[in-house]
């Protein structure tokens, strides 16, 4: 008579952790800050940044201050300052970057993103 065979399971791996949604610039943060500061908001007002329809190229970014985060955002913490991404938000920022730049143009916030397919002539709207 044989015994059966005992077949073990190894243990599931640990989830990977979700990757970082977008990053912000030293020069970026510093700029929130200093915008928070100026429109009066105290240091526990956090950035919302967003996704939305819209511009001539289909989608557009969008910069708010808010209190708190809502329940299924991804909160992020760059030198203390809190940034909130919603998740349908955070499918077309996967891997974005946001800079602070000074130019012959102008001074702005500018998204590095990598699924972006094409942007419209002024910048302010992109495809994917």
């Amino acid at each position: 008579m044989s015994t059966p065979e005992t077949t073990t399971t190894p243990p599931a791996a640990p989830p990977a952790e979700a990757p970082t949604v977008l990053a912000l610039t030293p020069k970026a943060v510093e700029m929130v800050k200093h915008t928070r500061q100026q429109e009066g908001l105290d240091p526990s007002h956090g950035l919302r940044v967003a996704v939305m329809g819209g511009g001539c190229s289909g989608f557009q970014y969008a910069l708010d201050f808010e209190k708190e985060a809502r329940p299924t955002d991804q909160v992020l913490d760059y030198d203390g300052l809190r940034v909130f991404v919603d998740p349908i938000s955070a499918r077309y920022l996967a891997g974005t970057t946001i800079d602070y730049a000074l130019g012959m143009s102008g001074a702005g916030f500018k998204f590095l993103n990598p699924k972006a397919t094409g942007s419209c002539g002024c910048g302010s709207s992109f495809a994917v």
